[in-house]
Order: C-alpha cells, then structure tokens, then sequence
C-alpha cells in the first residue's frame, strides 16, 4: 500500500482541507499478495476516505468454529480463504466490517473492524457480530496450578507454575481408611475464617497416598489458598534468604469466586519426604532448620501473613519431635496408614484375593493390575514400593 502527497493551492492561500484529499489511497499488488491482502486494504477504503471515519475493534479468543462474526442483514463482498486463516468482507447501511480467523492449534482466535459513520453504529454492528461468538471456556475442575521452587546455583530461588491433575475428593475417598475419611473431611470443607493452627502434618508409610490427598486438597483450597511446593525443603529452612522469598515474599491478592475484596491470599507451603527435618534428633542434625519451621508456624516469623506448611513424612508419630506435634502448632495431624482388610475387600471388588490384614493403596493398585512387567509375582505387592 502506497500513500501519495497530494500539495495544496499553489496561490499560497490558506484553505480547510479534508484529510483524505492529502492522502489518496493507491494499493500496490506483486505476487506476494494474496486474496487476503486486498480485503486487509478495501476494509479501510471507507475509513481513509472519510465516509466511515469511526472505527471499533474486538478480538474473541476463543472463538467458537462455526461463527459467522456478521450482524444480522449483512452482506458479504469479499471472502477468502488460505491455509488455516479466513478474511472476509461485509457492509451494511452506513458500515464496513472486516473479519479474520485462524486456528492457533485446536483453538480458533478472530479479530473484528468495523468502520461506520458514526461512533454509536460502529459499536452497535461490532456487539452483533461478536454476540455469542466466544467459545466458552471449559472448567477444568480436575486440574489445579501450583509453583515448584528450587533454589539455582547463581540465581537464586526460582519458581516455575505448572498445572497439575487433581481429583475431586469423592473420587479418591475411597482409598483412604476411616479416620483418614473423617479427617479429611473436615479439611475439605474448610474456609479461610476458620483456620487454627499453620502445620498440617501427613505421616505414615510410603505408598498410603499422602502426595494424592494433597492434591486433592489444593483443588478443594483453590479459591482462597495457593499451593507452593518446594522441591528442596532441606535448602528452604537452611538459607534465610530463600525462605524470605517463598514463604515471606509478596503474595497473589485473592480474585476467586465472587470475592473482589482483593484481600492477600493464603499460600500452603508443601514439603514432602522431611523425616530428617521433623524426626526427634532433627534439632541436632539440622541446626536451625527446625527452628525456623516452627517459627514460621506458630512465631514471629508467620505474624501479618497467611503462610500454612503442609509436612509429609514416613516416620511414625512416636519418633517425631515434640515441638512439631504440640497441641495448637497442628491445623490437623493426619496419620495416613493402609486400608483395613475389610477396605481392602471392598475396594478390590473381587479383582484380587484381599490380604490378610489390609493393603496399602499402592499395594491394592498393584494387585488389581497384577505383576507389572518388570516385576516378578512375589515383589509386585512389596511393602517397601512407593505410591505417591
């Protein structure tokens, strides 16, 4: 597209000049073009020569596939279509509309122009166009974002966001023993006005499902409650200045559901795997790392900011430290153990003989889909395999 100076009066008079006349519109073609490129040009005609000088714009992302972007009573000049992008052309009585879309993957993305001549028009044809023509956007009720953070040599903390699966509660109920049912029950119905206690301390063998429940709780916690999980708790509670900035630094405002308050929202802090930080020697071998885990939930450390720390461990409660599992420190302490046999039975539904004295959820996996094919039959069941 080429704009040409047109010159004014050559008498040096002054004189009132429309825009348009200074700058006559010439579109140039070569076989680089396409059909595309001369709608991109006629659909500012009217716009340059000042017949439509009002102009309105929208994109809809998603957009639904069969949308016809065009007001009721529109008629189509021009259309075109290339590879995955569709330009086409309409006008009405006082109004020009372009519209384009293309795929970007699976999802269909539009943009829309009208020019008209006058501003309430444009904005009245534009609303048509684009009225119901936004794809509606699925909720992913099984997935639920949550921060990893490492501490990088030479970079400090880093925090990467990554989308996790999380069941729903009542999906997974059932592979839980009783007083793990009642227990986290209650968690799941909680609201952030009745938080008591920062620790939420999970202990019990591997492959009971600890790592699930978690999860399950971040889907549960997600409108009030970020979930943080640090991938390097033994650093986290080492270093001051990596603690300051995961557990201390500046929060998300909370946005969800109908809240606009914009209130600081609550962060759970997740920590996997801390036999070696909790455990009764743990002050000894870890130096102020337990300190600084007990100051964060119930000291000065956590004072002004919603900061919860959810622990897990394969260690048995006797073993633990007693500052960790004092009353009042614990939002809840959830001993997650393997399923009774009678659980066992009906959680196999017949797939697999029960073992005597009930299974662990790992071990219930394992025999409902039998020995894996690099297991041998007798280690397929073994109480020492992890279930997260």
């Amino acid at each position: 597209m080429t704009l040409l100076h047109q010159a004014g009066p050559s008498d040096g008079t002054a004189a009132s000049v429309e825009p348009a006349d200074l700058l006559p519109l010439r579109i140039s073609l070569d076989d680089g073009d396409g059909p595309g490129d001369v709608v991109d040009a006629l659909a500012l005609a009217s716009f340059s020569t000042g017949a439509q000088p009002w102009a309105r714009s929208a994109s809809v992302s998603p957009a639904k596939p069969d949308a016809t972007l065009l007001p009721p009573g529109a008629r189509v000049i021009r259309r075109s279509e290339a590879d995955s992008r569709t330009v086409l052309l309409a006008d009405g009585p006082g109004w020009t509309l372009k519209a384009s879309w293309w795929r970007n993957g699976g999802t269909v993305n539009a943009d829309v122009t009208v020019t008209a001549a006058d501003d309430e028009l444009a904005r009245d044809i534009l609303a048509q166009a684009i009225d119901g023509a936004e794809e509606e956007k699925p909720t992913e009720e099984d997935v639920v974002a949550m921060g990893f953070w490492h501490l990088a040599a030479g970079r400090g903390p880093v925090r990467a966001r990554r989308r996790i699966e999380a069941p729903g509660w009542d999906a997974v109920r059932a592979n839980y023993t009783r007083s793990v049912v009642d227990s986290f029950d209650g968690l799941m119905r909680l609201q952030p006005d009745q938080v008591m206690g920062r620790l939420l301390l999970m202990h019990g063998p591997p492959g009971t499902g600890k790592t699930t429940a978690l999860r399950t709780l971040a889907r549960a916690w997600r409108e009030w409650c970020s979930v943080e999980c640090v991938l390097d708790p033994e650093r986290l509670f080492s270093d001051p200045g990596y603690l300051i900035e995961v557990a201390l630094g500046p929060q998300r405002q909370h946005h969800g559901g109908n809240d606009d308050s914009g209130e600081e929202q609550w962060r759970l802090l997740l920590l996997e795997d801390c036999d070696e930080l909790i455990r009764g020697g743990a002050k000894r071998a870890a130096g102020q790392a337990l300190s600084r885990l007990l100051n964060l939930t119930d000291g000065l450390l956590g004072q002004g900011r919603k900061v919860l720390v959810a622990v897990t461990t394969n260690e048995d409660l006797e073993r633990l430290h007693p500052a960790v599992v004092r009353p009042g420190r614990c939002l809840a302490r959830i001993e997650v153990g393997p399923l009774t046999e009678a659980e066992s039975t009906t959680w196999l539904a017949s797939a697999a003989p029960t073992p005597p004295g009930g299974a662990t959820l790992a071990e219930l996996y394992a025999l409902r889909q039998g020995p894996g094919m690099l297991l041998q039959p007798q280690t397929a069941v073994a109480r020492d395999g992890l279930y997260l």
